[in-house]
């Protein structure tokens, strides 16, 4: 068994004396370390926004039929895909057709029957025409054959019409495509039953597209008096399209308060496809009051757009909801929620809680 030296142990009891007062000292005067979050933030500055007014929407078509049966049953093809292409009259899918055939078999045998009727009433009506005339019958008798004869005429014609009817609800077993377009929706599959006119396929026309925004009530005076537009595609930001203002609603959404505007494209391009985000800009806009932001500023409050405000007595965050004018690919211009003056978090939002006591880092208040 080895032994320490005398020297080395003295040594190593003078190295750890001092940490031991360090130490000591620093549990004395209790002193904590600073646990607010540093962050880095933004001054907003209203100004009047001298851009055109843009807002952010989607590409849809104009025409968009939900396709169904007209005769209930179970579905045993299916011939077409989300997003496949369709022509006119083209088959889509498919019932099974065996009631609606013994249906119309049925039907037909009942005309034959109302036929061979009809056809012996018709000829016992001749014989007791010939007969009255002559004298051998009373009128009462004749009358009698002759509504006996019209009565069969008159089945006759509903036979005819209800095997008409059924060949008809047999051909509905076939689904068919009305119009050309695409296939957006399918919304019923192989095997499943379905009843007379449930939505099955939806399919799009394609040879009218609009883009679909949604506008805040405070910008809607300047959508009056305006109608025609400049549209970008995100996918081809180089390209504008023109476009015509062809629909606003007339009530907002319960949700968003928000009023729903459709925008026809004018001059539509096979690069134009459903679905692509769209930026429409208002030419001759009101130049109302905004603030521009960075986009690292925007925090995701459910389904709605806020950033965290700085109380300035407290020095904690706030959750402010606002309302974005339009998106760029440097900054996102806020119309409400904001006030000039306001300190706003422009990094690191998705690390902040309400509530929760930040400090401001010197060299990042702009």
């Amino acid at each position: 068994m080895s032994r320490t030296h005398p020297t080395t142990r003295r040594a190593s009891v003078l190295i750890a004396l001092p940490l031991l007062v360090f130490v000591a000292a620093c549990q004395k005067s209790g002193e904590r370390p600073d646990e607010t979050r540093p962050v880095h933030v933004v001054k907003v500055t209203l100004a009047t926004d001298d851009q055109e007014a843009s807002y952010t929407g989607d590409v849809r078509a104009r025409w968009e039929s939900a396709l169904g049966f007209r005769v209930p049953g179970k579905i045993v093809a299916r011939l077409v895909e989300v997003g496949q292409q369709v022509k006119k009259n083209e088959v889509l899918a498919r019932l099974d057709p065996e009631d609606q055939k013994l249906s119309a078999e049925a039907a037909k045998q009942q005309l034959v029957a109302a036929r061979s009727d009809h056809q012996q009433t018709k000829a016992d009506l001749v014989r007791y025409k010939e007969l009255f005339t002559k004298g051998f019958i009373s009128a009462a008798e004749y009358d009698k054959r002759k509504w006996s004869y019209d009565t069969a005429a008159a089945r006759l014609e509903q036979a005819t019409a209800q095997l008409e009817l059924n060949r008809n609800q047999t051909a509905y077993t076939t689904l068919h495509a009305d119009q050309d377009g695409v296939v957006t929706a399918v919304q019923a599959e192989v095997g499943q039953v379905v009843s007379a006119g449930q939505a099955v396929i939806k399919v799009a026309r394609l040879d009218e597209k609009e883009v679909a925004v949604n506008v805040p009530e405070n910008r809607l005076v300047e959508l009056r008096g305006t109608r025609e537009v400049d549209i970008t595609l995100w996918a081809t930001p180089g390209k504008s399209y023109k476009g015509r203002i062809r629909e606003v609603s007339p009530s907002a959404d319960n949700v968003t308060r928000t009023y729903t505007v459709k925008v026809t494209l004018l001059d539509s391009d096979p690069g134009v496809q459903l679905g692509m985000t769209a930026n429409v800009f208002v030419k001759g806009g009101s130049r109302a009051a905004a603030a521009h932001l960075p986009l690292t500023a925007l925090f995701q409050k459910g389904s709605e757009p806020a950033v965290w405000v700085i109380d300035p007595k407290t020095g904690q965050v706030v959750l402010t909801p606002v309302q974005v004018g339009r998106y760029t690919q440097d900054y996102v211009t806020i119309i409400a929620g904001l006030k000039d003056g306001d300190v706003v978090v422009r990094a690191g939002v998705h690390k902040l809680n309400q509530g929760e006591k930040v400090r401001i880092l010197a060299d990042a208040t702009q």
